[in-house]
């Protein structure tokens, strides 16, 4: 893994993800203890919906990849309203930062607690292609963060937090690691895997007899 100190140089270089984390191979395992997959990271779980419901959904996302960005455009608004809402569906997003532009905008997302998680990854989600794919993007990044009330000396001294910057890493190494994940994004829906961007039609599929309906 390569040090905070390097990612930072290396946005500043414009590195794009291809590089900096080549894709894993792909691994047979289709499923996971729901009890294991339950274990937070370092700074704990941002979760929506009720603890007690009959589905969970974790997600393992990268704020730079494009079928992310989609899901969380298309299919998460959806999936929100039907049944998180409703409270039928627990709904985790977890960090796996596929380069470190992504590092540093869930760095951001967690610096303010948690309270502003999905705030800001949403906000990212929404205006992935204005920074991820920018010519400048930490000064792209540094510009959209205003947007969430960001000044400067906030935006740098977020990216300077190594504490930080090793939690981050620390949820996705043990993705890495305890249940293979090799590519974003990677859903476990009560620790079925499903890898790729979902339509709310493929989740509703797997989700409604786990439910009952």
């Amino acid at each position: 893994m390569i040090t905070r100190r390097e990612a930072l140089s290396l946005l500043g270089a414009g590195i794009g993800a291809a590089v900096l984390f080549p894709s894993l191979p792909a691994v047979a395992q289709q499923t996971v203890s729901p009890e294991e997959l339950a274990v937070p990271g370092p700074l704990g779980d941002v979760a929506l919906g009720p603890e007690n419901a009959k589905v969970t959904i974790v997600e393992y996302a990268s704020l730079t990849c494009s079928h992310c960005a989609a899901f969380h455009k298309d299919t998460f608004p959806k999936l929100k309203e039907r049944y998180i809402d409703t409270g039928q569906v627990r709904f985790i997003l977890r960090e796996f930062p596929l380069d470190p532009l992504a590092t540093a905008g869930f760095m951001l997302a967690r610096c303010e607690g948690n309270a502003k998680y999905y705030p800001i990854t949403d906000l990212l989600f929404d205006t992935q292609r204005s920074w991820a794919f920018s010519d400048k993007p930490l000064d792209a990044l540094q510009q959209m963060m205003r947007q969430a009330g960001f000044s400067k000396e906030k935006f740098e001294s977020c990216l300077k937090d190594q504490k930080l910057y090793d939690a981050v890493n620390a949820v996705r190494k043990r993705a890495e690691e305890r249940f293979k994940i090799s590519s974003t994004p990677t859903f476990f829906i009560n620790g079925q895997r499903h890898a790729g961007n979902m339509s709310i039609e493929e989740l509703e599929k797997i989700i409604k007899p786990m439910l009952g309906v």
